[in-house]
């Protein structure tokens, strides 16, 4: 089962990299973009630091944390396991005119191709609910971290409003398929994303879970009424 998921993984993001901010942009209304911006406020980056981005092939989080430290110095690694993602934020780098300060690497989350305590800050937007075993994942980003350093995940969680849960169900179950079909003719891998966004763990179940990795000061901040959560928690 493990490696199923993988490969079907793996599939999904093969089939929508060219497409992925559009995908988000489906699947959040564009408010993915906020949740970002939010999520780097709260890293608060610092000259000199070194990040790494976890299944953010696309660059999206390293280009705003590079972006924030505005051409101090400072370093973002993006590891991702699909090579048509990473293909896309290089492009996307180049593009933007980004030659330094930033690497492109291909590995699993389960297995970070990277020395103990070698980064002052993880972060994984939109991707730990994609991992097979989220435990191994939460215990990598320990293991790598420096003491002192800080790891935040973004991701799509549990709507904490009776209310806004129904409509929620409703656009993530009946619509959102149907629009990945006719925008991008692609929509089983859109029906796979909304059911891995369901099967995440609750906020505070993955709160626990970091404390039990060994993540100390573990904070949850809902956003858009838990739609999407920032988890944060130190290694000391």
């Amino acid at each position: 089962m493990p490696r199923k998921k993988a490969r079907l993984v793996r599939a999904v993001f093969d089939s929508v990299a060219s497409r992925y901010d559009l995908m988000n942009d489906l699947m959040s209304g564009g408010v993915h973009r906020l949740w970002k911006a939010e999520l780097i406020d709260r890293l608060h980056p610092h000259p000199g630091e070194r990040l790494l981005d976890i299944a953010g092939g696309t660059g999206d989080i390293a280009f705003r944390f590079l972006d924030r430290l505005a051409g101090k110095d400072g370093h973002a690694i993006v590891c991702d396991m699909t090579p048509a993602m990473l293909a896309v934020g290089r492009d996307r780098a180049l593009d933007r005119g980004i030659l330094r300060g930033i690497d492109w690497i291909a590995g699993d989350a389960e297995k970070l191709p990277l020395r103990p305590r070698s980064v002052d800050a993880v972060t994984i937007a939109f991707g730990l609910r994609n991992v097979t075993r989220i435990d191994a994942a939460l215990a990598e980003a320990w293991r790598v971290l420096k003491p002192g350093g800080r790891f935040l995940c973004l991701e799509f969680s549990h709507v904490a409003l009776p209310v806004l849960a129904r409509l929620y169900d409703l656009y993530s179950f009946r619509v959102l398929p149907l629009i990945g079909q006719v925008v991008t003719g692609d929509r089983a891998s859109y029906q796979y994303l909304v059911e891995s966004i369901r099967r995440f763990p609750p906020q505070e179940e993955l709160a626990e879970r970091m404390r039990s990795c060994g993540f100390e000061n573990v904070r949850v901040r809902n956003l858009t009424g838990g739609i999407a959560a920032i988890h944060s928690g130190w290694r000391l």
